[in-house]
């Protein structure tokens, strides 16, 4: 018998038995290698996420309940919601802080600011140039003061304590002019962006092309962050905001249109490389003669049914706030489906962060109907995201 086995071994080309066990050795130990990486691969994936995602949770929890949102609906007054905000220690340090709409946004700058912390390092860049977003909002409200004249305390009031330039913020509240506070941003990139649109600005007197171009910078450097989809973490997080550039540029189209605008009037402010709409579609889109046209135009994409249902509401008022909030929807209904697509990676992220600022919007609704006496709690409600 082992004679018959060392003759079948010999003609395979073994020199002996114990060089042929050996070689079976090595093969199971590598098939066994492989099969422990592909096993335990999804666990080492998930480990970083375990972390964050526990925080994350934990800050769901804390969210406002529908009953909730419905008892601060009834509350009489601004007062009365301030007292119901005074309850929960995330808005309470705020609320008694800054005035009502300044301490909302706080808290959502805050709440950015946390997961830009924690989030795992092969995703934080993105969640780091999300934080660019409240710099821009504090320029956007300084410019917006000095145009129509607000002194410094004014100014200050407006701005929200975070971002890389928020100590630069209050010294530049003592800016007197729209170009003074452009000035004093000397030495930062959005200098040289406000630079550029300001002969916009001086030729219309509106302050709408230096927004539009802060904007541009901001979404923009969001696409970059998130281009190299390396794994699907990293492709929820392109298409979620790609998706978001996509809302971005057709909000604006819609604006132009409803105004009379031309293709010329809006090229300039255009984000290029969203998810669904390519450059040849958005050119074809700012090309339509009116907002029929766009919607028309976006025919093949997830945006059309979505506008073309909010159509009946715009021929009725002239107003786009329905299709702003057809697409702000939209955006929230796609943070939810990712968040379920990968609740063990990015998607509790993005979930919570699109439930936060859907929260802070409405609070913000709520605020502005206590702030009018006698302002229907139907009203507010249909105002609600």
């Amino acid at each position: 018998m082992a004679e018959s086995i060392t003759t079948i071994v010999t003609s395979l080309g073994f020199p002996s038995i114990e060089s042929f066990i050996g070689l079976l050795l090595l093969a199971g130990a590598i098939i066994g290698a492989i099969v422990v990486i592909v096993t335990i691969r999804p666990v080492l994936d998930m480990f970083p996420y375990a972390y964050p995602n526990a925080r994350v949770r934990a800050r769901i929890g804390r969210l406002f309940t529908e009953k909730q949102i419905s008892e601060i609906i009834e509350t009489d007054d601004v007062e009365e919601l301030k007292n119901y905000l005074r309850g929960f220690p995330e808005y309470a340090k705020f609320v008694d802080q800054y005035p009502l709409e300044k301490a909302l946004d706080t808290q959502l700058a805050e709440t950015y600011d946390l997961i830009a912390r924690i989030a795992p390092g092969d995703i934080k860049d993105v969640f780091k140039v999300q934080l660019q977003k409240w710099d821009i909002r504090n320029i956007k409200s300084m410019l917006t003061a000095k145009e129509v004249g607000l002194n410094a305390e004014q100014t200050a009031n407006l701005l929200i304590p975070f971002g890389e330039l928020s100590e630069n913020m209050e010294r530049l509240a003592d800016a007197n002019t729209v170009t003074d506070v452009i000035t004093g941003l000397e030495g930062t990139d959005y200098a040289s962006i406000l630079e550029d649109a300001l002969p916009a600005y001086e030729k219309t007197g509106m302050i709408l092309p230096l927004e539009a171009a802060l904007d541009k910078y901001y979404l923009e450097n969001l696409l970059r962050a998130a281009a190299n989809p390396a794994d699907e973490n990293s492709s929820i997080l392109h298409s979620y905001f790609g998706s978001k550039v996509d809302v971005a540029n057709l909000k604006l189209i819609l604006r132009s249109k409803a105004d009379g605008l031309k293709y010329d009037d809006i090229s300039d402010y255009m984000i290029s490389d969203g998810y669904q709409i390519r450059d040849w579609k958005l050119k074809d889109l700012m090309e339509s003669e009116d907002v029929s046209g766009v919607i028309s135009g976006l025919e093949g994409t997830d945006y059309a049914p979505r506008l073309a249902d909010a159509l009946s509401d715009y021929n009725a008022t002239g107003s786009i706030a329905p299709f702003e909030k057809a697409l702000d929807a939209y955006l929230t209904k796609m943070a939810k489906t990712l968040s379920l697509k990968k609740p063990f990676g990015v998607g509790p992220m993005i979930g919570f962060l699109s439930r936060k600022e859907v929260e802070i919007r409405n609070l913000k609704v709520i605020a502005r109907g206590k702030r009018e006496a006698g302002f229907p709690v139907s009203m507010i409600k249909e105002m609600l995201v």
